[in-house]
């Protein structure tokens, strides 16, 4: 070991050496992400990773190695031309088709290379954990792809689920069991043959009624769809990191913890797993910030109808008892955040009690005598009278709008993650007489409702726009105390209440909400883990409809709204949609993140400091 060489230096270099190794690929190329940037990605050869930082622990160093060996097993068992050929274009279909294809690769790994086994067991247990897996009772459609992953990395290794998982896998192995039973014993007999693997597959998803194809793609749309499928197809080479790099990368690496101590809280297993709650394909769309091909020709956003949308208060989708219990569950799950949460709101507290601050203006010639100088009148009695005058710091009236993604993919740690964040943010900035809304998005049914059977009634015309029906929900209005809003927050852990998400139309409807409010200064935060979806929207009408939509939005905010536009990705890069932004992997770091920005936000701020009355200064 080279005492001279940076620990970080260190870590990136046996990473990207157990990489090439176990994808037995010297070819490979590794880049490392800015440690806010999470997305892992993989295209051709070039493999992106998180990049640590100064400090890790054992359980964060685990995390970079099974996101390297991810990678390197998709490099080492994957054929990607043949994959392309099988992989529907249904996004339904090719999220299942996506996470079993990964599945594989990885029990081949986990088969043959000592030391990824155990790996693999941990991180997806810490993984199902997250996604509150062990407390599913129901059966969703988001989560499919999981649930047969599970099941199908049972048939290939012998390896029971973890216990944390036992709720989703109880939920679904039945009815699973009696569609495609016997499927998933033929690809647990055939993780080694890639073919036979994807034509039982392609049965599979027919025997799910998976259709393969979109139901009514536009005429217009080819090449836009082809580029969606392109990154979707790139989607699952950022899959289950549940792998650990091993040999003399890994022991290198372990070496350092008994004297030193590093840090890379940004790295997230998660960042390898379509399909598994993601709404956005998570690998390929982050090395390409181009518009999709087929934009100059998509239609413009349009809704195909808007009467089935509604606009409602927390306190309405839920009667009072079962809102208590569901804010008496927040506060159990995320006890333990509380206090971390609210020491990094009282840091915030202080800054903006000092920007309101009053300050003095000394040695003028009036206002109030400033007894502090009197000796000097005694010591030099020519010497004349000193006097000072109060002034106040100039902090403009504000108004903060927090925009939280309600959809399926948020489901478990995320979205009690953001309701505990969204409490105490609001709690802390109205001490400070800065006023907050809570607000939420999401859809009121999947893959399309009353819009949908409309349409479907009119004879489906071409590109006929958003296809689902909007509920936008308000949590905490501007106005409201935060007493009298905190128990609505519970809200967003009832069963069957995040769908899908229309990510632009949200965005403007909190806009306009803060554009009619009289504060002198809009803030708006928006908190999302995937881009727009609304599998009813996007198989009728171009495949980057709804992501088109949200960029416009942004740009038109970003540029010419007086509204100051910030986001935070959780396990999805949003930075290339957003100028302001960043990207975190674990939930858990949402609450300082969000303190973070907003205390950014306002250090940035520098007001002009000015005297009322003016007068005379001494001199």
């Amino acid at each position: 070991m080279d005492h001279a060489e940076e620990p970080i230096d260190l870590i990136k270099r046996v990473t990207t050496a157990a990489l090439k190794s176990v994808a037995e690929d010297p070819e490979a190329t590794v880049e490392y992400q800015q440690m806010n940037e999470t997305v892992v990605s993989l295209r051709g050869k070039k493999v992106r990773l998180p990049a640590p930082s100064r400090k890790v622990d054992a359980e964060d160093l685990s995390r970079l190695r099974g996101a390297a060996d991810a990678a390197a097993l998709r490099l080492r068992y994957h054929d990607e031309e043949a994959f392309n050929e099988h992989r529907p274009l249904n996004r339904e279909a090719a999220q299942l088709f996506d996470r079993a294809e990964q599945v594989r690769v990885e029990c081949l790994g986990a088969q043959r290379l000592a030391g990824v086994s155990e790996n693999l067991s941990h991180l997806l247990d810490e993984r199902c954990q997250s996604k509150g897996y062990d407390g599913v009772r129901d059966r969703h459609p988001e989560m499919l792809p999981d649930a047969v992953g599970l099941l199908l990395r049972e048939r290939i290794t012998g390896d029971p689920p973890p216990a944390s998982a036992q709720g989703l896998v109880d939920a679904w192995r039945g009815w699973l069991q009696t569609r495609i039973g016997g499927l998933l014993d033929e690809l647990g007999q055939q993780a080694e043959n890639q073919a036979s693997f994807t034509d039982t597959l392609d049965r599979m998803i027919d025997a799910l009624d998976l259709q393969p194809y979109d139901d009514q793609p536009p005429d217009d749309s080819e090449d836009g769809n082809e580029e969606d499928s392109e990154e979707n197809s790139d989607d699952m080479q950022s899959q289950d990191s549940d792998t650990d790099a091993s040999g003399s990368a890994a022991d290198a690496l372990e070496s350092l913890m008994d004297s030193d101590e590093f840090d890379a809280s940004s790295l997230e297993d998660g960042d390898f797993m379509p399909g598994s709650g993601s709404e956005e394909p998570a690998g390929a769309s982050n090395w390409q910030d181009g518009q999709p091909g087929d934009q100059a020709r998509a239609p413009t956003y349009q809704a195909f109808t808007a009467e089935f949308d509604e606009i409602i208060e927390a306190e309405e989708l839920c009667d009072p008892e079962e809102l208590g219990r569901l804010r008496h569950q927040l506060d159990q799950q995320l006890s333990h955040l509380q206090g971390v949460v609210s020491k990094l709101a009282n840091r915030l507290q202080r800054r903006l009690l000092a920007k309101q601050t009053r300050s003095w203006e000394f040695d003028l010639e009036e206002g109030i005598l400033d007894a502090g100088r009197l000796s000097r009148v005694v010591t030099d009695p020519v010497h004349p009278l000193s006097f000072k005058v109060e002034r106040d710091t100039d902090f403009r009236d504000t108004v903060v709008s927090l925009l939280i993604d309600n959809s399926g993919s948020m489901r478990g740690r995320p979205i009690s993650v953001a309701a505990l964040s969204a409490d105490i943010l609001a709690r802390t900035l109205e001490r400070c007489g800065v006023k907050v809304e809570i607000l939420g998005f999401t859809t009121r049914a999947w893959k399309g409702g009353s819009a949908r059977e409309k349409w479907v009634a009119e004879d489906k015309p071409k590109n006929p726009g958003r296809l689902n029906d909007l509920r936008h929900i308000i949590y905490k209005s501007a106005d409201q105390p935060w007493r009298r809003g905190r128990r609505n927050l519970g809200l967003m852990l009832r069963e069957g209440l995040l769908k899908e998400n229309i990510d632009g139309e949200a965005l403007l409807w909190a806009h306009n909400r803060l554009l009619a409010r009289a504060e002198q200064r809009r803030i708006l935060m928006v908190i999302s883990d995937g881009a727009p979806v609304d599998d009813a929207t996007l198989s009728s009408n171009p495949g980057n409809y709804l992501e088109k939509h949200l960029r416009e939005v942004i740009d038109w905010i970003e540029k010419r709204s007086t509204v100051e536009l910030t986001a935070i990705g959780i396990g999805h890069d949003v930075t290339r949609y957003y100028e302001r932004a960043v990207t975190i992997s674990d939930p858990e770091e949402l609450g300082g993140t969000m303190l973070g920005r907003l205390t950014e936000l306002f250090d940035d701020e520098a007001p002009d400091q000015h005297l009322s009355p003016p007068h005379r200064r001494r001199g």
